[in-house]
């Protein structure tokens, strides 16, 4: 079994600020223009717990991956897009990361948390293509730009005012991709109805600007903190685990950990 905890090492990076000022900038706690990451607003509790799990990975030997300069949602998209040998399953909540679904050249799947773990659901190309109405031979790619379109207020992204989930999709359906989209409403006989032609020629510069920051990357620099993405089946130094397990206060968590790994097959 092979796992990685993808990690952010820039929750807002500036390669998508340049292109949507506004992206992630309700979040902005502090600005560091020096080192380029602003300080991000989050609860008191959350901080120390990221710390502490990143201690209890590294105690158990378990790999982590980060890119300078990107998301942690760009560590999944592009450690799923370089995989050759095994299917991929992202566990996430994150609905944004349903366009790295695939089937080739290996199965993707989300296990999508977005209602709780006990109803957790695996998606892959033809469930997206399912629940949102999109082209099933590009369902991922379809979701992106769907969320391109529809925006995303939670991420600071404005999307085509007038134009939401269902009338995405709805044109996702009928031209297969943004750029169809794009040219059928510039044709000379459109089959773009005039009031969403409108709408996105008055949001033409967020259009243009907006694939980057949407898509996840798949090209980003992942570094691995282990030498073997495998799981292993004990904790690579126990002694340290017992001791965090004391100072932390999180001794059932690391039974569990311990527990679920003691179930892998040998």
């Amino acid at each position: 079994k092979r796992l990685v905890v993808c990690l952010d090492l820039d929750w807002r990076p500036q390669f998508r600020v340049q292109r949507i000022p506004s992206y992630k900038a309700h979040r902005v706690e502090e600005e560091n223009p020096d080192s380029q990451v602003d300080v991000e607003q989050v609860p008191d509790e959350l901080t120390p717990q990221a710390e502490m799990i990143e201690e209890i990975l590294d105690a158990f030997g378990i790999c982590a991956g980060g890119a300078p300069g990107f998301e942690a949602d760009d560590v999944i998209g592009t450690l799923a897009a370089r995989e050759r040998r095994d299917p991929v399953v992202v566990v996430s909540g994150d609905r944004d990361l349903l366009q790295v679904v695939s089937d080739d050249p290996v199965p993707v799947r989300v296990l999508y948390l977005g209602r709780g773990l006990t109803n957790a659901t695996m998606m892959g190309p033809n469930e997206v293509a399912d629940r949102y109405g999109l082209p099933a031979d590009r369902a991922g790619a379809a979701y992106a730009e769907l969320a391109l379109l529809r925006g995303d207020p939670s991420d600071g992204l404005p999307g085509v005012p007038g134009i939401g989930e269902k009338t995405a999709a709805t044109l996702l359906a009928q031209h297969g991709s943004l750029t169809a989209i794009l040219a059928a409403a510039e044709d000379s006989k459109p089959s773009v109805a005039k009031a969403i032609r409108k709408k996105l020629r008055a949001a033409a510069d967020y259009v243009e600007a907006a694939g980057p920051v949407v898509r996840v990357a798949t090209d980003a620099p992942v570094t691995l903190s282990t030498p073997t993405d495998v799981l292993p089946l004990v904790a690579a130094d126990p002694q340290r685990t017992a001791k965090l397990a004391t100072r932390l206060g999180v001794g059932s968590s690391i039974k569990r950990l311990q527990k679920a790994l003691d179930s892998l097959p040998g």
